[in-house]
């Protein structure tokens, strides 16, 4: 049987690309344009870096609402309070509609879509969860 012979940076090439096929998405944004820096992976799209020999934790961010209900996403929830949309003159009214996308970090920690005003960023402390 005949064995391809590879010139040293043909081989050196196949290592590199089968080294990066071999390379995890990123944890935080899924995305597969991972490379390496020496001992830590990084993520191109969403600036995290992480060293993939260490034990990762999970670190799920818990929101509650208004009440102290845990939120999930895909949650209905409702206002409890009028809000005013920062830059415009709509006001959200109480008991106005909206669903949960996701969780952020930071002041705002709700992205949800809100019925007749689309999507926006709440705070969780202005909603409760819908009973199902």
């Amino acid at each position: 049987m005949h064995k391809k012979r590879y010139d040293q940076a043909t081989l050196i090439c196949l290592i590199k690309r089968s080294k990066i096929m071999s390379l995890p998405n990123c944890p935080k944004c899924n995305s597969s344009y991972v490379y390496e820096d020496q001992a830590l992976l990084i993520c191109p799209e969403c600036a995290y870096e992480w060293n993939p020999n260490e034990v990762a934790e999970e670190t799920t961010v818990q929101v509650k609402d208004a009440n102290g209900t845990p939120l999930a996403e895909g949650d209905k929830v409702t206002l409890i309070k009028d809000l005013k949309v920062k830059g415009s003159s709509l006001v959200l009214k109480v008991g106005t509609k909206a669903t949960i996308k996701r969780f952020a970090d930071g002041d705002h920690d709700i992205d949800c879509k809100v019925d007749g005003a689309g999507d926006m960023m709440l705070k969780s402390q202005f909603v409760k969860r819908q009973s199902s």
